[in-house]
């Protein structure tokens, strides 16, 4: 029988990803760079199957929707706070209280991430953790030197001089061009300001915000290990 049209094209089968059982490999590699996640990567079909794909998820850590969903409530702990009521069920949840949720408070942690139902029970989840972490952290203006930008994987690697100058960490690409309003090809090697908790033990716990073009730093300055200027 003639096919006057061609054999039909059937797409190669993608490779599944190792580490979830709903998506392939490169719709994974995708979704952690990116802040639709997994599900903003497909069509209405799919959208359900993939919803929730721990490998994209804000919950997994350096997953680009994570680092997005620590500025947001270090933000929010700094600019917009919770109710007092909200907070302190939150650090007795932190304590390890399993205290009845008499102001009704907990959905609005629930809502904003903070707490997650355990066992039926209030729970604080990690981001509540990084929300009261931010309530009581020092942050302060800090100079900041982009070393290298991955336009990819849409981060970039920075030096925090009151930090650890000799140790760059990673932020989010789109951040810091949001923030500063720069363009992403004159990132590289630029000095800018930016907020920090400056005594963060680990570079998961630091959290930068704010990103903006720095003055020109005095003749002679550079930053040392130990946070100090020489």
């Amino acid at each position: 029988m003639d096919e006057p049209f061609g054999p039909e094209y059937v797409r190669p089968a993608q490779p599944d990803c190792p580490r979830c059982g709903c998506c392939t490999a490169v719709l994974c590699e995708k979704g952690r760079s990116s802040l639709l996640r997994c599900q903003g990567h497909v069509d209405d079909k799919h959208r359900e199957t993939v919803y929730g794909c721990p490998c994209s998820a804000e919950t997994t850590k350096h997953t680009a929707s994570w680092r997005m969903a620590q500025v947001r409530v270090t933000r929010m702990a700094r600019e917009l706070p919770i109710l007092p009521e909200a907070e302190a069920m939150l650090r007795a949840l932190a304590a390890g209280s399993t205290t009845a949720d008499e102001e009704g408070v907990f959905p609005q942690l629930k809502l904003r991430g903070l707490g997650q139902l355990v066992h039926g029970l209030p729970g604080i989840t990690p981001l509540g953790h990084t929300y009261l972490a931010a309530r009581e952290d020092v942050r302060a203006a800090t100079a900041v030197r982009v070393v290298d930008v991955d336009k990819k994987a849409r981060t970039a690697r920075v030096e925090v001089a009151a930090w650890r100058p000799d140790e760059p960490v990673t932020v989010l690409l789109d951040q810091i061009i949001s923030d500063s309003g720069l363009d992403v090809d004159s990132l590289p090697d630029r000095w800018l300001t930016a907020e920090a908790n400056c005594h963060a033990e680990h570079a998961d716990r630091l959290v930068l915000t704010g990103f903006q073009p720095s003055g020109a730093l005095p003749q002679g300055w550079m930053p040392v290990s130990g946070g100090g200027v020489a």
